[in-house]
């Protein structure tokens, strides 16, 4: 009887249990959540997209400027939105771990932001000329995605954790040092882009990689101890 009782007294509740997730997965839930329901009010009506995704040349006016955030939640069809899930379940789950809940989400968020920015920013100098559209993108054009925040992950990884090997998902087999694999991927990604003409953000992986590298500097410059006790742990 009284381990029965016990048993009842210590069961979790479903607030607790929800509570108890880690940002990596509600921000997997908000951004399922949130994608979903864009793709159907654009189905019912486009003109709402300009209240989800973010257009240059939208911003550049002043308007929906609110855009700024909520692109990083929305994405264009379900592969976009599983493979940038995916991704971040797999390079956010320990990023977490390492620099704790509250600044994971911060350097999430903000990181996400400052990645449309600086898209904003380029595309809106460079992107009027065929050129300039293939390198920065055009400001007429509509960006979604998480990639940002996520290739932000993967900057942080470049400081705190260099030779911790990464994979690329279409090639399981294929692993190098997070200092080498990180660049690579986003330039090569670029590069190949540019040739092909394929309507890929790098501006926006690009600024999330550079507000990785910076937040890792600072990290290491704040926390240096910590840092190398931690990259002896994942040599």
């Amino acid at each position: 009887m009284n381990s029965y009782t016990y048993g009842i007294g210590n069961k979790k509740s479903f607030g607790t249990r929800l509570k108890e997730l880690s940002i990596v997965i509600w921000l997997i839930i908000v951004t399922t959540i949130i994608s979903i329901t864009g793709f159907i009010l654009t189905k019912v009506y486009p003109d709402s997209i300009n209240y989800f995704a973010l257009m240059p040349s939208n911003i550049i006016q002043g308007k929906y400027l609110w855009t700024l955030v909520t692109h990083i939640f929305i994405h264009a069809g379900a592969f976009h939105l599983l493979i940038n899930m995916f991704v971040l379940f797999s390079l956010g789950s320990l990023c977490e771990k390492i620099i704790g809940r509250k600044r994971f989400f911060w350097f999430y968020l903000i990181s996400g932001v400052f990645a449309g920015i600086l898209s904003v920013a380029l595309s809106g100098l460079f992107g009027n000329t065929s050129l300039g559209a293939r390198i920065f993108g055009q400001p007429d054009i509509y960006m979604v995605g998480a990639s940002g925040a996520i290739f932000a992950i993967a900057g942080l990884y470049v400081l705190l954790l260099p030779h911790l090997r990464f994979m690329i998902i279409f090639l399981p087999f294929f692993s190098l040092p997070a200092y080498i694999m990180i660049p690579l991927a986003l330039f090569g990604v670029w590069i190949i882009s540019i040739l092909a003409g394929w309507p890929i953000g790098n501006v926006a992986h690009f600024g999330g990689f550079i507000a990785g590298l910076v937040y890792g500097l600072y990290l290491r410059t704040k926390y240096k101890k910590k840092v190398n006790l931690l990259q002896k742990m994942f040599r």
